[in-house]
């Protein structure tokens, strides 16, 4: 395998040339795919907030890749990652009476039962925030919000399914990016809570 200080040179190398040799160099490229990326990334991983949040408490995690350039919704993103359905979660945003912000975090096929949401928090009621706000709030975008690395530490309740499962699959910061974490770190690293947030099925 060539190592990343020969990739550079040859990459320069090929760049100073003359056109004739260009042509040469964009063959090579379209040949050596892997190789080419390695030059102009170094290998480095482009991390997010919630990853340098959880590699900041020492906090091991799973990454999972999909391709994705658009919001998709929780049962599609664990189809395209391979997470199991249950055991994966989404991350929703709402604002309380008294005007606080709170992160719930409940399994990709429920609905959040927003007075049993409320109860968790100590609110007299709570509202999901408009789609418009996600960024400005969190930081993150729709489809790549996480329950970690947020702008500001914000309450964090975790529905009570979690409990059932070592690790959870939750948005690693940015659409097309997974992270599985164990339940326990997380719970630590958010200050976070479990609790009944669901809507109940009769």
């Amino acid at each position: 395998t060539l190592n990343y200080s020969f990739r550079i040179t040859f990459f320069c190398f090929f760049v100073n040339i003359h056109s004739v040799s260009v042509v040469y160099f964009l063959q090579w490229c379209y040949n050596e795919p892997d190789i080419v990326k390695g030059v102009f990334f170094m290998g480095k991983e482009v991390k997010t907030n919630a990853m340098r949040m959880l590699d900041k408490h020492h906090i091991r995690y799973d990454m999972i890749q999909y391709e994705c350039d658009e919001f998709i919704d929780g049962l599609h993103t664990a189809q395209a990652t391979g997470a199991p359905v249950e055991q994966s979660f989404k991350t929703l945003v709402a604002k309380g009476k008294s005007g606080g912000y709170y992160v719930f975090v409940i399994p990709i096929a429920e609905e959040v039962d927003l007075k049993a949401a409320a109860r968790s928090v100590g609110e007299k009621s709570v509202e999901m925030i408009h789609v418009k706000d996600i960024t400005k709030i969190t930081g993150y975008v729709r489809g790549g919000c996480s329950p970690l690395g947020m702008k500001k530490p914000y309450p964090v309740v975790f529905d009570a399914s979690a409990g059932e499962f070592e690790e959870i699959y939750v948005s690693g910061g940015r659409i097309g990016l997974t992270l599985k974490v164990p339940l326990a770190d997380l719970l630590k690293v958010t200050g976070g809570k479990l609790a009944d947030i669901i809507m109940k099925t009769e």
